[in-house]
């Protein structure tokens, strides 16, 4: 049984990535970018099937999501920013080594995608991130020890 806690933070991971994903589609819309905002709604598509996909198939599901937040972060500049809520996804699908590298390997990728659209790394690109990173991270490792204590037996 899972505790109300860890469902209201699920429930905030999905929302936060819908809200930003719908923000990114819209703005591809505005500037015209069809194809974008197409990859976009298939980038949501994917990222609700993590909603029933379970098992083994849970990392290959992570690997869809993440090589289309890839081809969209280097596309459009409001993609960028969805590496948050997939940060979340790695430390819920992959051991805690795995998602370690993969949260540094994604807020990695997400700096240089920002920069790249900025057309230069600044503070504020590097920092953002990684104190974002970071926030993500314990808030996800918390709501495991959470749940560990929850369903610990008395």
């Amino acid at each position: 049984m899972m505790d109300i806690p860890s469902r209201l933070l699920r429930w905030a991971v999905h929302v936060t990535a819908c809200g930003l994903l719908v923000l990114a589609v819209v703005s591809s819309l505005r500037e015209g970018q069809m194809a974008v905002a197409a990859g976009g709604l298939l980038l949501g598509l994917a990222h609700a099937a993590g909603l029933v996909v379970s098992g083994g198939r849970r990392g290959v599901w992570l690997g869809v999501v993440t090589a289309g937040w890839v081809v969209l972060a280097v596309a459009a500049p409001p993609y960028v920013w969805l590496a948050f809520p997939l940060l979340f996804a790695y430390l819920d699908v992959l051991p805690l080594w795995g998602a370690m590298f993969g949260v540094t390997v994604l807020t990695s990728a997400a700096i240089l995608a920002a920069a790249w659209h900025a057309g230069e790394l600044t503070l504020p690109l590097v920092v953002g991130p990684g104190i974002g990173a970071a926030v993500v991270t314990l808030l996800a490792l918390a709501g495991k020890a959470l749940r560990r204590e929850v369903e610990r037996p008395e």
